[in-house]
């Protein structure tokens, strides 16, 4: 008991940037001693709350790349979001319902209002996307409330469409859709007209869409391969299994609403936070 209070009174003094075990242990030894010092010193610092929020991470990123399955087919897998907060237009609509192809990077930017409700929505996903392109097997999108609801999981339910959730504060699961949103350049229209000798009809038609198909999976698989090879080079692979405790790492902006400090005093952690549902290899 008495060399806890001593290793408490010493990271009061030392403040908690220098709470490292060879700051505390110089500055103990100075004035105590006793059998395994170093140890329980090394223990008490593992188990310092204050020490684990406010350390610097020296590590390299835990857990291994985890890329999306390149689709099969054009529109067998879509990503989707609503952007939202644009000024109205004569015909009420202040927001775009984005959705665009996995494989093909193809969109459609179907305008809509904020307030559309859910059956308003359904009507429109069945009219400019399943009449046009089928029924999807998939679909990725954040967790809006639209999303997440009883009545949108049984419409995809009905329909056959595996619904997937982006992690939050995780925009990689959906960098596509974010790069046809922010990530293109403006580009000046171009008018052409294609020749009549190099438009092609019926088989030849069908033969070269799947030839340009499997060239588009193939450049993608291949990508995507080389971005989990380089990736996986500065990441290293850790599991967690339930009832482990966790810390979750803040983002400067958020630390500074939760804690109203800034700087390197500020705790770069939070928690400990116990796992309850493990709900994939790198998702808790």
């Amino acid at each position: 008991m008495a060399q806890r209070e001593i290793g408490n009174e010493s990271e009061f003094r030392i403040g908690t940037d220098d709470c490292m075990i060879v700051t505390m242990y110089n500055n103990l030894k100075k004035m105590y001693w006793w059998s395994r010092m170093k140890r329980d010193i090394s223990e008490f610092v593992s188990k310092c709350l204050i020490c684990q929020q406010v350390k610097v991470k020296h590590q390299v990123p835990s857990g291994l790349l985890q890329p999306i399955m390149v689709p099969e087919w054009k529109w067998d897998q879509i990503t989707m979001e609503f952007v939202t907060g644009l000024p109205v237009t004569p015909r009420k609509k202040d927001a775009v319902w984005v959705v665009v192809d996995q494989l093909t990077k193809s969109a459609h930017f179907i305008p809509i209002g904020k307030d559309f409700s859910l059956d308003k929505l359904a009507d429109l996903y069945i009219s400019e996307i399943v009449r046009l392109h089928g029924v999807p097997l998939s679909t990725i999108s954040d967790r809006d409330p639209r999303f997440t609801s009883r009545f949108w999981k049984r419409l995809q339910e009905a329909l056959g469409t595996k619904l997937n959730f982006s992690t939050a504060f995780h925009l990689q699961t959906n960098g596509q859709l974010e790069r046809a949103l922010y990530g293109r350049k403006c580009r000046m229209p171009l008018y052409w007209t294609e020749l009549r000798e190099n438009q092609i009809y019926g088989v030849d038609l069908v033969k070269e869409t799947e030839e340009k198909v499997k060239m588009i999976r193939d450049c993608l698989r291949a990508a995507s391969d080389r971005q989990e090879s380089y990736t996986d080079l500065i990441r290293k692979e850790i599991e967690f299994q339930v009832d482990d405790k966790v810390f979750l790492k803040v983002s400067p902006w958020r630390k500074v609403l939760r804690f109203s400090r800034k700087g390197k005093l500020s705790p770069r952690f939070i928690g400990p936070y116990e796992i309850t549902e493990r709900v994939g290899p790198v998702a808790h």
